[in-house]
């Protein structure tokens, strides 16, 4: 287990990557100028332009070239990564958790830059360009934790795209000034505020609801609300979700975390409520938890609710498990969900790549003249193969810079 600093990417700029296979199709080579793909040609058939230097020029040996993965669920700030191990200890529970993170948390040095760009420095690894993190904003840490984020991510000069959710680890209202945070959070730069089951953590689901939602409508911000509360108390809390999100005009703003509930639903009852989520363009994230039903993808799909996939906390007091690896999240989700068939395998893919995009405010992140190079090399056949053999990362690009090389 490393514990020194986490190194640092060349952040080399790229122009041209030989002879790789976009979603194992044919050969061709990818052309990047300021960060963005400018264009896809025949593998080999022009010669490296006059003006770009050897270095800017990366040979793929036809491997297979993805979207970079994008994670929609993590908790950068929260890991020990780097630190020597940590024993589990606490109680069980989300409120039994919530009490042992706080016990423990400054004792380690969390949230703080070094940890913080330790677990960001094996998402790299594994192939993330672009991140969404719930980011802990409560009393004890203040804004603490969003300023160690911001100053780790810095360090990627953009090729890493790092956006955050304040999020009320410890309830909203509950905890008197914790409101006032994420209002602050907002002023600052957030681009996301959080909530946490509202009807167990702070016992008003109609107050955690309204407050957050309302502060995301005056901030102009996302909302992203863990919810891990069962069957009809969580639909409970998703309806309240879907009607505030109509009434202050957040179409397309909210998102629904974990959501346990819904894959716990009668198929009636579920498909009642996807259809009502997917009429407000509310999404919904997974780190496809095992011992739990997966979320249906086929008919999330069909409801028109969008898909991320993520890594939640990685090594953290929470859990030692997680590697920041979301393709293998990806995995996780097929192999739970018994997907095998080509075309449900890719769609797991593609949540993790490019059908994520969402997640992270983007219109497109796909291997396509205009989108922001972002780009991972695997040696695999074709996505199917990459998902069920999690292949290592040979190169991974972020708007056109080298993040890592094998």
């Amino acid at each position: 287990m490393r514990t020194e600093p986490a190194p640092l990417p060349s952040l080399r700029p790229v122009r041209l990557v030989r002879d790789v296979r976009p979603w194992g199709g044919p050969a061709v080579d990818v052309h990047v100028a300021d960060g963005v793909v400018t264009d896809l040609t025949p593998a080999g058939v022009e010669p490296v332009p006059h003006d770009v230097p050897a270095d800017a020029v990366v040979d793929g040996r036809g491997l297979l070239a993805l979207p970079g993965v994008v994670n929609a669920h993590a908790h950068v700030d929260k890991s020990w990564w780097g630190l020597p191990w940590q024993s589990y200890g606490g109680e069980g529970g989300t409120d039994g958790r919530i009490r042992h993170e706080r016990a423990r948390r400054d004792e380690l040095g969390i949230p703080g830059v070094a940890t913080t760009a330790a677990v960001l420095a094996e998402m790299v690894r594994h192939g993330t360009t672009a991140i969404r993190s719930h980011v802990d904003v409560d009393l004890g840490v203040g804004l603490r934790g969003i300023e160690a984020v911001r100053e780790a991510a810095a360090a990627y000069e953009g090729a890493l795209h790092v956006e955050v959710v304040a999020f009320p680890q410890d309830g909203v209202l509950r905890r008197p000034g914790v409101l006032d945070l994420l209002h602050d959070a907002a002023r600052a730069g957030a681009e996301h505020v959080g909530g946490l089951d509202p009807a167990t953590i702070d016992r008003d689901p109609v107050g955690q609801v309204d407050a957050v939602l309302a502060l995301a409508a005056e901030h102009g911000v996302g909302v992203d609300v863990h919810l891990h509360d069962p069957a009809e108390l969580g639909a409970f809390q998703v309806e309240l979700l879907v009607e505030r999100a109509e009434l202050l005009g957040l179409h397309g703003k909210v998102n629904l975390a974990h959501g346990f509930a819904v894959a716990q639903l009668p198929d009636a009852r579920r498909a009642d409520l996807l259809a009502a989520m997917g009429a407000v363009g509310m999404s919904m994230t997974t780190v496809a938890p095992l011992r739990l039903p997966q979320l249906p993808v086929a008919e999330l799909d069909a409801a028109g609710v969008r898909l991320g996939l993520g890594t939640d906390g990685i090594r953290d007091l929470w859990s030692p498990y997680g590697t920041g690896d979301t393709l293998g999240i990806a995995w996780q989700l097929a192999r739970a969900s018994s997907l095998v068939r080509d075309e449900d395998l890719l769609r797991v893919v593609e949540a993790a790549t490019s059908k994520g995009a969402w997640a992270v405010g983007r219109e497109r992140h796909d291997l396509v003249p205009g989108a922001r190079a972002d780009l991972v090399l695997l040696d695999a056949e074709n996505p199917m193969d990459a998902l069920v053999r999690t292949p290592p990362r040979a190169l991974v690009l972020g708007g056109g810079r080298v993040l890592h090389e094998a």
